[in-house]
């Protein structure tokens, strides 16, 4: 097992020393080396010596995503092409994608997070791991590639896609970890149902699922569904991939981030000052090691909190509380903040429903209107009409209880929404059509 011993547990005092030190050494860098980030800099009137100690952090320009499309595909890269190794892009779906490069020492550093991550998780050498996250651009397949193989584990190289294919490769091939987004988690405990596959019979033991939000009621059912540990993982293309931070095994209460690689702050997302420490807010990230792409204060748009208590596996690093949503995808309904997983809560709390659900947003004269499409599980759906109309009753009650905003719940029959091998589209906005 790969675990940082030294960097995981330092003394706050000692990590905050080491990540000033890498913070003015990272300043320095791009000041020099990206014309971008020279001329917010000196928009700012901050000089790389002006970095004097953490709380100067709040004096350098925030980036955003549409800060690295206007400089697309390479204007950011603060190495020539020749030292560049590998380039990956951002899963966005509108568009062109947002390139980002590694060098050699980069790939090197993800693959010691990813090791170190997948340590964290409860992983070990010896494990085979079933790698469902998609290979290519998308950071996620070799992100967990080369972190498994670092740890000294047998990677399975699946990918996404051909789910029944994946049930019989875990039923023959044994492995013991899966990796995969938490919606094909839950597809594939329901095409295992079709196919008379209990998992219950599998060696899996642990699942490492991210790259979309989910609730503590979905890794529940995904933990009864497939007999496993579900462990939340957080990363994003553009500070690295996969990696960034990730729930011990042993507490599952909040994700580690790894502080001697990335800085974090919470922000408010409208006034873009701090919040005070437990408050969540927008999620705002430094990047202290990447040679080809190196990010100031870099503005996820994923609300969340840290807690900087120590855990109890020992780790003295920040705990990241998992994402509620993003800033910019949160949806407001009638002057009310709602995220898609809130919407999930309630209704994985609810007998009768199965996990797959749509938000259907639209707008009716002026106000902006919300229906919940969510699937009936084959034994609601076969019984009388009056029991359905009371279900349905009962969800919005349930609803307007939480966000005291009223929404139209409809009951679909059992698999009529559609599946996701990779990230599952939870909200449809008529709104933009």
């Amino acid at each position: 097992m790969i675990r940082d011993i030294e960097n995981e547990t330092m003394p706050r005092e000692d990590l905050r020393a080491l990540q000033l030190q890498r913070l003015q050494a990272v300043v320095e860098r791009v000041y020099h080396l990206v014309p971008f980030y020279r001329r917010r800099l000196d928009e700012a009137g901050v000089k790389p010596e002006d970095i004097r100690t953490l709380d100067d952090l709040q004096r350098l320009p925030f980036t955003t995503k549409q800060d690295i499309r206007d400089n697309y595909p390479f204007g950011l890269f603060a190495t020539p092409m020749a030292q560049v190794v590998r380039i990956h892009a951002s899963s966005g779906t509108t568009g062109k994608p947002t390139p980002v490069a590694y060098t050699q020492r980069d790939l090197e550093t993800w693959a010691e997070l990813m090791a170190r991550t997948m340590a964290c998780a409860g992983a070990h050498r010896g494990d085979i791991i079933h790698n469902a996250y998609g290979y290519g651009l998308f950071t996620g397949g070799l992100g967990f590639h080369y972190g498994a193989e670092r740890l000294g584990a047998a990677v399975i190289p699946v990918s996404g896609g051909q789910t029944r294919r994946q049930i019989m490769l875990i039923q023959d091939f044994a492995p013991t970890v899966l990796c995969c987004t938490p919606s094909f988690a839950l597809y594939l405990a329901e095409v295992g149902l079709e196919m008379g596959v209990s998992f219950q019979d599998t060696q899996l033991r642990v699942g490492v699922f991210g790259a979309e939000p989910w609730s503590e009621a979905m890794r529940q059912e995904i933990e009864n569904r497939l007999y496993l540990d579900a462990v939340d993982i957080y990363g994003l293309s553009e500070i690295m991939g996969p990696g960034v931070c990730v729930e011990c095994i042993e507490a599952k209460k909040g994700l580690h981030l790894f502080e001697d690689h990335f800085l974090p702050e919470i922000i408010d997302p409208q006034t873009l000052e701090p919040v005070p420490p437990g408050e969540y807010g927008e999620l705002v990230i430094t990047t202290l090691t990447r040679e080809a792409f190196p990010l100031l204060r870099y503005r996820t748009r994923d609300v969340t909190s840290l807690d900087y208590s120590p855990c109890i596996c020992g780790r003295t690093i920040a705990r990241m509380q998992r994402i509620r949503g993003r800033s910019d995808d949160m949806l407001i309904i009638r002057g009310v903040n709602v995220f898609p997983s809130q919407i999930e809560s309630v209704l994985m709390e609810t007998p009768g429903v199965a996990p797959h659900y749509q938000l259907i947003v639209d707008r009716e004269g002026q106000l902006d209107t919300l229906e919940v499409h969510v699937e009936v599980d084959e034994a609601m759906f076969s019984d009388e009409v009056k029991k359905m109309e009371a279900l349905a009753k009962g969800i919005q009650r349930q609803i307007k209880d939480y966000f005291t905003v009223s929404v139209k719940v409809k009951l679909v029959e059992p698999r009529s929404i559609p599946r996701s091998e990779g990230k599952a589209q939870r909200v449809i906005d008529k709104r933009k059509i």
